[in-house]
């Protein structure tokens, strides 16, 4: 993790998913050099926990021209710009191509419901769900000729509809001018058959007499690095998740955290909140599993953190939802 706060409020966020393909010959290496490798890329992409937000889906089985997806989130273009030459330049580099690239922004939509804070918009907060399905996107040149009076009330459509599955949470950045989409949409969901029936759905919306593309569209499944690099050859080496796990990493110098203070860092790809409790240092994921809340710019009390968006209650030691709407616990970080 980083002792920056690299997080800006009101400030947009890059966003890149980069799909990766591996060259057949790569799995015919001895895997002793499959292991180094990969050993490479993933300590390469943790050197950069400290600037992006990175997670990693496998792809294989789900498509035949893509194998990985690293999608990054971070507030400058040089990080994506040096992560990516940095995986070309390990020894698995050679064996690695990008068949899709789709640059995106964070930006406030101008249809955003009545019931959701635009400033939310500016930031993307990857969840814990089991699946990502990707796609570019671009609407008819007829669709910007529509008074935005005629557009909101086709999007008033759109919206309701997702409303009517839950489950699947909608991320929407923005390529105007970046990438050769307008968008690129993506969703998360530990069901795969409600977003298949909201996509049905959305299919008899007005608002797809506009659409132009929206393919292709990605089936990713959430998974960690190491593990996501070892399904690439099927090998799923017993490898040290134990170790991995009680890993430490530095976060941030304990003198730039006084007592009552907050901040969020980001460890191996996921925003933490944390707090220095009366001299004690106690760290929770930043973001509330109602609405996405920060927790870092919330309340703290009597060992709990209360989420400024709509006042859930998480318990700091461990991370039990106390008071709704939350319903969901967090994870919780052993600090030292």
């Amino acid at each position: 993790m980083s002792d920056k706060t690299r997080d800006p409020k009101g400030r947009r966020r890059v966003v890149k998913f980069s799909f990766y393909r591996v060259d057949p010959a790569w799995r015919a290496l001895p895997s002793s050099e499959r292991e180094c490798g990969t050993r490479a890329v993933s300590d390469t992409v943790e050197a950069f926990s400290d600037r992006l937000q990175i997670r990693s889906y496998s792809l294989v089985g789900t498509r035949g021209d893509a194998d990985l997806l690293l999608w990054q989130i971070g507030d400058e273009l040089e990080d994506i710009q040096q992560l990516a030459s940095f995986i070309n330049g390990t020894p698995m580099g050679p064996y690695l191509t990008m068949p899709y690239s789709y640059l995106a922004m964070t930006r406030p939509s101008i249809y955003v419901s009545r019931e959701e804070g635009r400033g939310e918009r500016l930031e993307l907060h990857p969840g814990d769900s089991k699946y990502l399905f990707v796609y570019p996107f671009v609407k008819t040149r007829e669709w910007y000729q529509l008074s935005l009076d005629q557009r909101q009330k086709m999007m008033d459509e759109h919206i309701r509809i997702g409303r009517k599955y839950p489950s699947v949470k909608l991320n929407t950045t923005y390529s105007f001018g970046l990438d050769d989409q307008e968008f690129v949409v993506s969703f998360e969901t530990d069901e795969p058959a409600d977003f298949l029936d909201l996509v049905m759905e959305l299919r008899e919306a007005k608002t797809s007499l506009y659409t132009l593309r929206d393919t292709p569209i990605f089936s990713c499944i959430a998974m960690g690095l190491k593990e996501t690099l070892d399904s690439l050859t099927g090998a799923h080496e017993e490898r040290s998740t134990q170790a991995v796990e009680n890993a430490w990493q530095k976060v941030a110098d304990a003198s730039a955290l006084p007592p009552g203070s907050s901040r969020v860092v980001y460890y191996r790809g996921d925003q933490v909140a944390i707090f220095n409790v009366g001299g004690e240092i106690r760290a929770i994921s930043n973001r509330c599993s109602h609405a996405n809340g920060s927790l870092a710019e919330g309340t703290v009390e009597d060992g709990s953190v209360i989420c400024p968006s709509h006042r859930s209650r998480f318990d700091l030691t461990t991370g039990e939802p106390l008071e709704g709407p939350a319903a969901r616990p967090l994870r919780t970080y052993s600090v030292r």
